[in-house]
């Protein structure tokens, strides 16, 4: 473990973590809303820097980035935890551990679920499989910015290896850590789960702070957007036609826009996603954006 960035102390030994939106306030002995960032006596700690539950090189198209050098791999790692609560999380095992082992202490489950891989470690598996197209290190799997110790650690030393850096998450995360780190990341794929507050709120969260990573992000390496569309949730036409009009006006027609179909996984048993349902919303976007793509179909 390693102490946090980005909190500050307050009365009776407890702290506020400033990395996120949710802003939580965290006693002692207890964890922040993500899990894995515990008060240890007045302290905030990142409780599993230096240690994956997941690490794979996968192609560069599966984070999913089309633009950014394809046809190569990348070394892809993640680990536990994410400071959002969707009920359909695609990959909710890593992602709500304390759903996956209720009841169990945090350092039990990193125990039990993690692997320690320093980032010095990872720099050495990137070079390695460099034979195999790899150009660098995606933090990924799980929500990366609630690893943001780890993440920045290892960002630094594959940027001076000579290596890319990418990040594919939720985007909701502060400005001042943002842009702390954003000198090393060479592109990001951001997760909008939907366009308007009141779907946000049924994640425990807020729009507006994940439209502005992406904007700021923009300005600073390449970025492509997801949108998972679950039926009778997020797939009507206002939703789409928000979702592209803001991508079109905010980040610009050439950003790609990745339209993914939903499984049933979690705490939600609705039907897959028509195809139906992606083919209307690729026809919106087409109108104002140069490159739409569908996924999971």
């Amino acid at each position: 473990m390693k102490e946090a960035l980005f909190y500050e102390k307050k009365d009776n030994n407890n702290v506020r973590c400033r990395l996120c939106p949710q802003l939580c306030l965290v006693e002692p002995g207890e964890s922040g809303n993500c899990f894995i960032r515990k008060n240890i006596d007045g302290k905030l700690y990142a409780m599993e820097y230096g240690r994956v539950s997941s690490a794979h090189l996968d192609p560069i198209e599966k984070k999913p980035l089309y633009h950014f050098h394809p046809g190569s791999t990348i070394l892809s790692i993640g680990g536990l935890g994410c400071n959002l609560g969707c009920p359909w999380c695609q990959n909710w095992n890593i992602a709500q551990p304390k759903d996956s082992f209720p009841g169990v202490s945090v350092e039990d489950v990193i125990d039990q679920s993690t692997q320690p891989l320093p980032p010095e470690q990872v720099v050495e598996i990137a070079k390695r499989y460099i034979p195999s197209r790899n150009i660098g290190v995606a933090y990924t799997y799980n929500e990366p910015f609630t690893s943001y110790e780890y993440a920045k650690d290892t960002a630094i030393l594959v940027k001076k290896a000579g290596m890319y850096n990418v990040m594919v998450t939720n985007g909701y995360v502060l400005e001042a850590p943002l842009r702390e780190l954003l000198p090393y990341i060479d592109a990001m794929n951001i997760d909008i789960k939907g366009f308007s507050e009141p779907f946000y709120r049924k994640l425990g969260g807020h729009l507006r702070p994940v439209l502005k990573t992406a904007e700021l992000a923009k300005k600073s390496c390449h970025i492509e957007i997801t949108n998972l569309i679950i039926p009778g949730l997020n797939d009507s036409r206002e939703d789409f036609e928000g979702l592209v009009d803001w991508v079109a006006n905010s980040l610009g027609k050439d950003t790609p826009l990745h339209f993914s179909r939903y499984f049933p996984s979690y705490r939600v048993a609705t039907e897959p996603t028509p195809v139906e349902t992606l083919h209307l919303a690729e026809e919106i976007a087409k109108e104002k954006l140069d490159y739409v793509y569908l996924g999971n179909v």
